[in-house]
């Protein structure tokens, strides 16, 4: 392995960067992006052949389906959902074409619009989540005990936080997950 560089690690180690293709980083890096759309593929197929919903489409509604009030700053749904925002807006409003998603926008706070579910929304929402959650129990169950899931979220949890710690360079910040102060009057 080539040299590479050491530095302290957030968990409190010494790491070594390796700097050739063959580091285990790497590898790390790809599973985690081979798994994640391996279960977006998974989850996709079921959602078209019971649902009629595209993998997006239910990503946006249970990202909204999970928030207070049903509803969340466009901004932080597009990085909820790994979406840029143009394709956040043409999922929006898709959804929005078919009365799943309405817009809102904060008298107090014009910096951007909401996404909110609509009744129609929430009704699709609540008979489709109860089988997604077998559907991601049925998966997961064959793969990992119940402390494995618990210590998989856990860390997986720590990378989005570091991520989107990040990120926020690119213009997601704090604020941006932050509730109009007039919602829900």
């Amino acid at each position: 392995m080539a040299q590479g560089t050491a530095r302290q690690g957030t968990a409190g180690r010494e790491t070594e960067r390796g700097t050739t293709p063959g580091d285990e980083r790497l590898t790390t890096v790809g599973l985690l992006f081979e798994s994640a759309g391996g279960l977006r593929r998974l989850f996709q197929r079921r959602f078209a052949s019971e649902r009629s919903l595209s993998n997006q489409s239910f990503d946006v509604l249970i990202r909204l389906a999970r928030s207070p009030g049903s509803e969340l700053r466009m901004s932080e749904l597009a990085a909820q959902t790994s979406l840029t925002p143009s394709g956040l807006t043409r999922s929006v409003d898709r959804l929005h074409e078919h009365g799943l998603v309405a817009r809102r926008t904060c008298p107090e706070d014009r910096r951007g619009a909401f996404a909110v579910l609509t009744p129609a929304g929430q009704e699709l929402m609540d008979r489709a989540v109860p089988e997604h959650i077998a559907h991601v129990g049925e998966v997961l169950s064959d793969i990992f005990t119940a402390e494995e899931e618990e210590t998989l979220a856990s860390l997986l949890r720590r990378l989005r936080d570091h991520v989107l710690e990040e990120n926020a360079e690119w213009g997601l910040t704090q604020d941006d997950a932050d509730v109009c102060p007039s919602a829900g009057q």
